[in-house]
């Protein structure tokens, strides 16, 4: 069976001009900078032969691996074959690898190797005249931001770079792009420098996943939400994304980096302009971007740190039946590290629609649960015509995005109990989930953002001016904690330091339990 007709009747990654057609990109070439590490073992490559196997590459589509490895071509695809075999979502199909594995190639080098970029050069040119690739080439940097101009500047004197009217060249950013909003200034001038800006791709993977997408469907293509989605009717929002995981062997990456830069700036921050932007014009990218940027402009820290934040070490626990280290004795982490493993913090969005309604922002590692949730908390009834002990058990309503794992909405509202004298109200749910509504899979994060880098379709990516705007809400705060000392220590398997639940509480609210 032809890769390129495998799975052509359930795709769920649809065209914009008509669902019943798939976005199959042309003909092109993926160079993976960083090929041997985590993530591109774990879901670049697994994410790249799911959409080989959906019949959504070309048949000549080809894959260039770089790294310092002295291996051959066939050692190559042996690593990619394990991969893939472990973490593909389609299953593993003999007949689809062949037909994938065909395009593999592998450069052995460093980024100060011009010799080796020149290899590069070569081997690109090849794969255009033996695969039909037509040149079409994007560079992934899954690489450390400090190996950025090193490879810009590579693909720069190399030509790799080099714009051409007859083929496209484009370059994929790993987040974090920068830990503060200077580094990213000269990050993005770096890269800019070398890539007209139009053909930059900053990856966010949440802004792939099917329900952050959703957002946007369940806001603007409902009637039903839209009219009470402001300050008017919500009381507050919680944006939360709990990890039950500790660090895993990432000391090197994670201290000195913490929750707030790892999660709050990006992932988080996104979320809340996602939920935040009033309706753009069309699902465009400048109209996308434009009304998030102006959400992300909008937000102001509140003037007292210390009331309106708060942040946690993960002490050792118990997470479920294992006993756990903490941060402090994880291997590879400094016994006086400052960073934290949790951070909580309020935010305002200074705009006509929410003036006056908070936004809680959490993320933690070794939380109760694995969850991300967006929260929009609806305000009491002004008039209850029902006696105090009728509504004792009664919350606000509230409608909850899951994001993950399991992805769906509920709606929490009030209704009588069965059977009771008079009119006692209950708080109950309604739930909407993807896996029962749908009988299309729902792609990997990462599937969704190669098949558009490699469609040149970016609006899922955020433009430079959202990555500085983020940085310049999370830099006071940053510099506020660095001049604060230790973080509070909490158990794992909580839900992190008290300071997070009083600085709800001096609010007269509660974190939800998800």
């Amino acid at each position: 069976m032809s890769p390129a007709r495998v799975g052509r009747g359930t795709n769920p990654l649809r065209g914009a001009d008509d669902r019943r057609l798939p976005r199959i990109a042309g003909p092109s070439c993926v160079v993976m900078f960083g090929v041997t590490g985590d993530l591109a073992r774990k879901k670049l490559l697994p994410a790249i032969y799911d959409l080989f196997h959906r019949g959504l590459l070309p048949p000549g589509f080809s894959l260039v691996g770089f790294a310092r490895r002295d291996w051959d071509d066939d050692t190559f695809r042996d690593v990619v074959r394990e991969s893939v075999e472990t973490g593909a979502r389609t299953g593993f199909h003999e007949e689809v690898w062949a037909g994938l594995a065909e395009g593999l190639r592998f450069v052995q080098g460093t980024f100060d190797d011009d010799a080796a970029f020149d290899r590069l050069a070569q081997v690109v040119d090849q794969l255009e005249d033996e695969r039909g690739t037509g040149g079409n080439t994007a560079f992934y940097l899954s690489v450390p931001p400090a190996s950025f101009q090193p490879v810009c500047e590579q693909l720069d004197r190399s030509g790799l770079s080099h714009q051409d009217p007859h083929r496209w060249r484009r370059v994929v950013i790993e987040k974090p792009f920068g830990h503060d909003q200077a580094s990213a200034s000269r990050l993005n001038r770096i890269v800019e420098g070398v890539f007209p800006p139009d053909t930059v791709f900053r990856i966010d993977h949440y802004l792939g996943k099917e329900t952050v997408q959703n957002i946007l469907a369940l806001r603007f293509a409902n009637q039903l939400f839209e009219p009470v989605w402001n300050s008017h009717f919500v009381d507050h929002v919680q944006i939360t994304m709990a990890e039950d995981i500790g660090i895993a062997g990432r000391a090197g990456y994670y201290d000195g980096i913490g929750a707030a830069r790892d999660v709050i700036q990006n992932h988080l921050l996104q979320l809340l302009a996602l939920t935040a932007m009033e309706q753009p014009n069309s699902f465009e990218a400048d109209a996308l971007r434009t009304e998030k940027e102006k959400v992300l402009a909008a937000v102001r820290l509140p003037r007292n740190l210390s009331r309106s934040s708060a942040r946690g070490q993960y002490a050792a626990g118990w997470q479920g039946s294992e006993k756990v280290l903490g941060y402090l004795e994880e291997d590879g982490t400094s016994a006086t590290s400052t960073t934290e493993t949790y951070a909580a913090l309020k935010l305002e969005v200074r705009s006509r629609r929410w003036d006056g309604v908070p936004f809680y922002l959490r993320t933690g590692k070794r939380l109760g649960k694995r969850v991300t949730e967006i929260a929009v908390v609806f305000k009491q009834a002004p008039h209850l015509p029902f006696t105090e002990g009728a509504v004792e058990e009664r919350g606000q309503n509230a409608i909850v995005i899951r994001v993950q794992p399991d992805e769906g909405i509920t709606m929490r509202f009030g209704s009588k109990v069965p059977g009771a004298s008079g009119m006692e109200i209950r708080d109950v749910t309604m739930d909407f989930g993807y896996g029962n509504a749908f009988t299309e899979s729902s792609p990997e994060a990462y599937e969704r953002l190669i098949l558009d880098v490699l469609l040149g379709d970016p609006p899922l990516f955020p433009r430079h001016a959202e990555v500085e705007l983020s940085w310049q809400i999370l830099d006071p705060l940053e510099q506020f904690w660095a001049r604060n000392g230790q973080p509070e220590q909490y158990t794992a398997g909580g839900w992190g330091p008290r300071s997070a639940d009083e600085m709800m509480r001096r609010d007269g609210r509660a974190w939800r339990m998800p």
